[in-house]
């Protein structure tokens, strides 16, 4: 029996194979959701919320039902009236180590309902309570104006600290206060003994703002429901189309199999479509309701309010240091703000188990809590709890160099995990696969110039400038869900066609899935199709997210590949008149051994369909638990006019440890675009909410600050491949990598630009607003010939 030496095959992977999906994106050929109609359409707009919190005495709609066009006002009430369910998030993430989740004292959470559309109240600015539909989407807008909503404003709560305290308005009846998850891991006894014997303790309390996901497509949905077959079927952008078919089925009441969910093109996501919005479900059930299809297309206002968001942690944290300079032990109280409705609690599981960083810290100990509060939900975002996490132990090594006279280079160093300490488990129980971290801190300091970045910093001080250098070094996870399917078919002219549930959303799956198609059947490049994104297709699957589609994905198809050779070695056997243990197979040719017999996949799929309706084909389910930790360094330099606090990135490297990389071109875009991402989230991205009202402040582009080509630099990125032994390839992942430490490494250099001036700490997201006023309290600090020092 043919076995396949994964290793040996590989031929283009590891290789810069252009993407095959570009030329269909590029050329107006890409099938989103907005891009497709059906005949006798109709359209929804959604009657929002203008309060933060507020009851709905009534709503009368008599107004809205006399426009032209108008077909229906759907309210709460009418979609209890039909059945229709609450959205199952699931929102508690399950590990298999020592973090895991739960009320004070161990209690379940609560998680409160998420209807479609409440009846009782609203509790965030721009939640959904009614729907109109229309013959036009300017009809509908134009109605949902007229729709009157007799609201009683209640007390709410935004922030998250003060959401989190104790005279707080309550978001939910079922809780006394606002806290749904209280939970503590680690050694609480030997962390405490070890801060009473440190030589030196230092602690920050450290804010990571909220931020939105701002995807190129806008959220859309397109429902209809066939009464002749009583299936439903939709069209919407999403991180996983089985997910959401069997959420959504569960919302409507149905078989998952009376539901078809469509899922093609995706333009952009990083955590903000993984989970069903509310108008997924609006939609199919008002084409029930109607009889026609029902769209629904987010305006980019509306997507400000009503996409979930990202991040919103406030970290408590301390580390305990001993005379040289080791880490004994870290200490950290995490609070998150899930908003008005738990959809994830993914930010705050993730980042608890990553508490030690990439250091040895021998014991720690983790409070973590979650906090409800009036504003929209969160959800996972690029990375989710990893910068965060990132940014409070790096920025807080920082602060132990300054305050105690280390060097933050030598700090790290003398504390970082060793590579022969891997498997590594870390304080709270993350089990560390692999990985070469100071290896990765000395590559980033050659490439980098770190020891001329002291000249390029007396040169601007010269022209008047603050020159500052960051640093940080990185850990993070991927998990994810643990199952994946592929079906590989093999077509009579020799192509296959491979059919496998990780939905894109611009990361190139269909080209780096087909290079290990490729090579471990043997076959061109060119001859594999992968399909995604259907669910009458595409029938189990974990989707994208938490970095899993890779290494999900190649070991699947590891697997699948190995059965279908099997599967081909049988026919071929039969053919050749042979033994199975006398085929052979390399390079995507079977043959005989001893004799010169020979076919190709062609010859043996056209067998196949002789044999069977089924052709040669196989279908391979698996799943994985065992997480990966990506890892890396970055470093950047910025430069400060102290004048107006204007600043300018002039330079940014990163080496980052991505396992086996498939394609190097898609891995170092894919760190491009988590580098901006982190970047526009520490020096420009803030969803702001006045703190008088409750309204956010942040409803369009004009408001909302996002990194451009204009205002970041060339990045110097440099791939490291320690391989995972977790999986067939070795693949970690590379898709979040560029994000983690971006928030980290962008503060240091700030904090370092800013230290002739003396020590200050400013809050994310680093405006040239927030640094002048920095330079401003820092100057007031000094007297005047230190001033002077400090200019010159």
């Amino acid at each position: 029996m043919p076995k396949l030496d994964i290793l040996g095959a590989l031929r283009s992977v590891g290789q810069p194979m252009r993407r095959k999906e570009d030329q269909r994106l590029i050329t107006g050929q890409g099938q989103f959701t907005d891009d497709f109609t059906m005949p006798d359409q109709c359209w929804t707009a959604m009657v929002r919320s203008p309060y933060p919190h507020a009851a709905i005495r009534g709503i009368d709609d008599r107004g809205a039902r006399a426009l032209p066009g108008v077909i229906a006002v759907l309210t709460g009430s009418d979609a209890l009236a039909d059945g229709i369910g609450q959205i199952p998030h699931n929102p508690v993430p399950s590990t298999r180590f020592d973090v895991k989740l739960t009320g004070r004292g161990g209690t379940p959470i609560y998680i409160g309902e998420h209807f479609l559309l409440p009846v009782d109240r609203a509790r965030y600015v721009g939640e959904a309570v009614a729907m109109v539909v229309a013959e036009t989407r300017e009809q509908a807008l134009t109605a949902a104006e007229a729709v009157i909503v007799d609201w009683d404003p209640l007390p709410w709560v935004a922030g998250t600290r003060e959401a989190a305290a104790d005279t707080a308005p309550p978001v939910w009846d079922g809780l006394p206060d606002n806290i749904l998850v209280d939970a503590t891991f680690g050694d609480e006894a030997a962390t405490d003994a070890a801060f009473a014997a440190a030589e030196h303790v230092v602690s920050a309390t450290m804010a990571i703002g909220r931020v939105t996901g701002v995807p190129l497509e806008p959220r859309a949905a397109l429902g209809w429901f066939d009464p002749e077959t009583e299936r439903y079927t939709l069209r919407a952008g999403s991180g996983g189309a089985v997910r959401q078919k069997h959420e959504l089925a569960t919302v409507l009441g149905v078989d998952p199999e009376q539901l078809r969910v469509i899922s093609l093109d995706v333009g952009g996501n990083f955590g903000t479509r993984n989970r069903a919005y509310v108008e997924f479900g609006l939609v199919l059930w008002a084409s029930r309701r109607v009889g026609r299809p029902v769209k629904f297309r987010a305006d980019r206002s509306e997507s400000f309010l009503t996409d979930y968001q990202g991040r919103d942690l406030v970290v408590t944290i301390a580390l305990a240091i001993n005379a040289s300079g080791r880490f004994l032990a870290i200490r950290s109280d995490n609070l998150s703000n899930v908003g008005a409705r738990c959809v994830s609690l993914s930010p705050l599981s993730k980042g608890s188990g990553l508490i030690t960083g990439s250091y040895d810290i021998p014991v720690a100990t983790l409070r973590s809590r979650a906090t409800f509060s009036n504003t929209m939900p969160t959800q996972a975002y690029r990375s989710s709890g990893r910068p965060e996490v990132t940014f409070a132990i790096e920025r807080l090594i920082d602060k132990a160099a300054r305050e105690l006279g280390f060097d933050r280079l030598e700090l790290r160093r003398r504390n970082l995990v060793a590579p022969s300490q891997f498997p590594y488990r870390n304080a709270v129980g993350s089990p560390y696969d692999s990985g070469e971290y100071e290896r990765n801190m000395d590559r980033l300091l050659e490439i980098a110039d770190w020891t001329g970045a002291q000249e390029r910093q007396r040169q601007a001080r010269a022209n008047g400038m603050l020159y500052g250098v960051g640093f940080a070094n990185y850990v993070e996870s991927s998990i994810g869900s643990p199952k994946e399917r592929c079906d590989m078919i093999v077509a009579p002219d020799g192509t296959v066609e491979i059919v496998i549930g990780t939905q894109p959303a611009g990361q190139g799956h269909e080209t780096s899935f087909a290079q290990v198609v490729a090579d471990l059947l043997g076959i061109a490049f060119d001859d594999v199709t992968v399909t995604l994104g259907d669910t009458d297709v595409v029938t189990g699957g974990g989707g994208t997210h938490s970095g899993r589609s890779m290494r999900h994905a190649s070991t699947v198809i590891a697997l699948a590949a190995q059965d279908l050779v099997e599967r081909a070695a049988a026919l071929a056997a039969a053919h050749f008149e042979v033994t199975i243990d006398e085929v052979t197979f390399d390079t995507g040719v079977f043959g005989a051994r001893d004799t010169n017999l020979s076919c190709d996949w062609a010859e043996l799929a056209r067998a196949a369909a002789h044999e069977s309706a089924e052709g040669l084909r196989v279908r391979r389910d698996n799943e994985m638990h065992q997480p990966v930790f990506p890892n890396g360094s970055a470093m950047c330099e910025v430069e400060i006019d102290p004048e107006t606090g204007g600043i300018e990135i002039t330079r940014y490297t990163t080496v980052d440890d991505v396992g086996r990389c498939i394609n190097p071109m898609i891995v170092h875009g894919q760190t491009h675009g988590g580098i901006a991402q982190g970047v526009g989230q520490a020096l420009w991205e803030g969803c702001t909410i006045d703190p008088d009202s409750g309204q956010p402040l942040a409803g369009s582009l004009t408001d909302y600050g996002m990194p451009r080509s204009d205002n970041m630099p060339s990045f110097v990125t440099e791939i490291a491949e320690v391989i995972s032994p977790t999986n067939p390839f070795g693949v970690k992942a590379g898709g979040e990598g560029g994000t983690t430490p971006a928030p980290a490494v962008i503060m240091s250099a700030i904090e370092d630009a800013l230290a002739p001036l003396g020590a200050i700490e400013i809050e994310m997201p680093a405006t040239p607003n927030r640094i002048w006023r920095a330079i401003q309290t820092l100057r007031d600090r000094q007297p005047q010939n230190a001033q002077m020092e400090c200019a010159q």
